[in-house]
């Protein structure tokens, strides 16, 4: 999925999977996803009050650096695994479930956020890897993390559903557009450019950042 495909003018993408469940499982509003993150992040940091005697700044300290980390993973994510160079007939496959109808219907709301089977997933995943590597340091740190993520969710929806901004933040729809409609190996970061700038992944030309289409339809 190095350039991106022309994609379909209307809002309903195709279905995944043969079976009608499967299909069902594959769709969710932003509401859902961002809901249970959400209140994992906040029971995250009600268990750190009751199993850490760290003080409000130490778990601020954390909680922030969880966030920052959550930019880090954004990105690589996106770039190393959304985008994989589709060189075996799975991986091919793989990246268009997880990411590919994504870009091919970029209008369609119900598969703009991952779906609450693919949370569960993360959720059970990071929250073991955070606290078997960092412990008790774990539970504010991934709350951060998972604060990162609503944000992130909240700000691609946004893109996606709604007319950018006069403001600084409509660096954040161009960006994400030139992603999706110029050339989808640059510009991986939704919720901030910073890894594009310190992995240079920013477009080669200026010009793409003047004439590329961000309004939403």
């Amino acid at each position: 999925m190095n350039q991106p495909t022309d994609t379909h003018s209307h809002k309903e993408s195709v279905d995944l999977f043969q079976t009608k469940w499967l299909n069902f499982l594959t769709r969710s509003h932003v509401s859902v996803p961002i809901s249970m993150v959400a209140g994992f992040s906040a029971w995250l940091l009600y268990r750190s009050s009751n199993l850490t005697s760290f003080t409000a700044l130490q778990t601020a300290g954390l909680f922030f650096a969880g966030l920052l980390f959550f930019t880090f993973a954004e990105y690589a994510l996106h770039r190393n695994l959304y985008h994989l160079e589709p060189s075996a007939e799975w991986r091919k496959r793989f990246t268009y479930v997880v990411h590919g109808v994504h870009h091919d219907y970029p209008k369609d709301r119900s598969r703009i956020a991952m779906p609450p089977i693919g949370i569960i997933i993360y959720l059970v995943v990071f929250y073991a890897l955070f606290t078997l590597l960092l412990g008790n340091y774990g539970y504010s740190t991934l709350a951060g993390f998972a604060t990162g993520y609503c944000v992130y969710q909240g700000i691609h929806y946004m893109v996606h559903a709604y007319r950018p901004p006069n403001n600084i933040f409509r660096a954040l729809w161009t960006n994400h557009a030139i992603h999706h409609y110029q050339d989808d190996t640059v510009l991986f970061g939704v919720s901030s450019p910073l890894w594009d700038y310190v992995f240079g992944t920013l477009p080669k030309k200026r010009g793409k950042r003047s004439n590329v289409e961000v309004s939403a339809k």
